[in-house]
């Protein structure tokens, strides 16, 4: 008899940490033969709401329970502690590709942790229209309040909505209607919503970002809708933010932007400190594919 097919070996990394806790646990795993539908299993055995699959050029593959993702920011971040652990040494650089998009990514640890960052690439911003906010407000539950001046879409790789509201308070009691929200994000192409506190004098800030339309409700860290706001942002003079997220998820995860001008717009730095935390095996997945011959 022979042995049974083992398990899909994935790397749980702790993306985006606050003070050594919290963030957004990712699966980072080895690019390997497997169909979407297996890819989008993984992070639902892994229990995670992302993973990342790694191949030996620096191609990155990311993945929701709905589906590839042409970009993600703190799984970027996972992605760089996991290549510079299995690199060794105290400092680490590389050229990372997603989709068709070359860009550089570096790491240094700090005990257990790996200070991760890179170039997430050009972000979009503009206005939107009285007619894309309607419907997305009111599924967050602030049509009735005013929000603060600085609703803008932005995107790096998809478009989001950025909303923002006056106080901490008030972006931790929003209760959005999920249902409403999706619908209203799918009829805009939008990949959801993502809704900040008004940055302090010190760019210090905190967020929480929605979007069911990728399977995600509320995600723990969104460094990419955090570039978008920094980009946002750097059109007002404010060239460094950190933004907190997670606080409603008891995950606690924070992000660091920086953003400074360049001949295509903003250009923008993001950063997350991330530590492995274990490795899983993985059954139920659908077991490996063979390749094509």
């Amino acid at each position: 008899m022979s042995a049974p097919a083992p398990g899909l070996p994935a790397t749980i990394v702790g993306a985006c940490l606050r003070d050594g806790g919290g963030g957004s646990p990712t699966a980072v795993l080895d690019e390997t033969p497997l169909s979407d539908e297996q890819r989008r299993a993984v992070p639902v055995l892994a229990g995670t709401s992302h993973a990342v699959y790694v191949s030996p050029s620096g191609s990155l593959r990311f993945f929701t329970s709905e589906g590839e993702l042409p970009a993600c920011g703190h799984g970027t971040v996972a992605a760089l502690a996991f290549l510079a652990a299995r690199a060794g040494g105290e400092e680490f650089r590389t050229a990372l590709h997603a989709a068709g998009r070359v860009f550089e990514g570096w790491s240094s640890w700090d005990g257990e942790e790996a200070n991760a960052a890179f170039a997430p690439g050009p972000v979009g911003v503009r206005t939107p229209t009285e007619t894309e906010c309607a419907d997305v407000l009111a599924a967050l539950g602030v049509a009735g309040r005013r929000p603060q001046p600085g609703l803008a879409i932005a995107s790096v790789g998809r478009p989001r909505l950025l909303v923002p509201l006056a106080t901490r308070h008030e972006l931790a009691s929003l209760t959005p209607d999920f249902g409403l929200l999706r619908a209203a994000c799918d009829r805009l192409g939008l990949l959801g919503c993502y809704v900040h506190s008004v940055p302090d004098s010190s760019g210090r800030a905190a967020a929480r970002m929605f979007a069911p339309s990728i399977g995600v409700p509320e995600d723990i860290a969104n460094a990419n809708s955090t570039a978008c706001l920094a980009a946002h942002l750097a059109g007002r003079g404010r060239t460094r933010i950190a933004v907190d997220m997670g606080d409603s998820l008891g995950s606690p995860a924070t992000i660091t932007a920086t953003a400074r001008p360049g001949s295509m717009g903003p250009v923008v730095h993001l950063g997350g400190t991330a530590r492995l935390l274990r490795t899983v095996l993985l059954s139920g997945y659908g077991g490996p594919r063979s390749p094509a011959r």
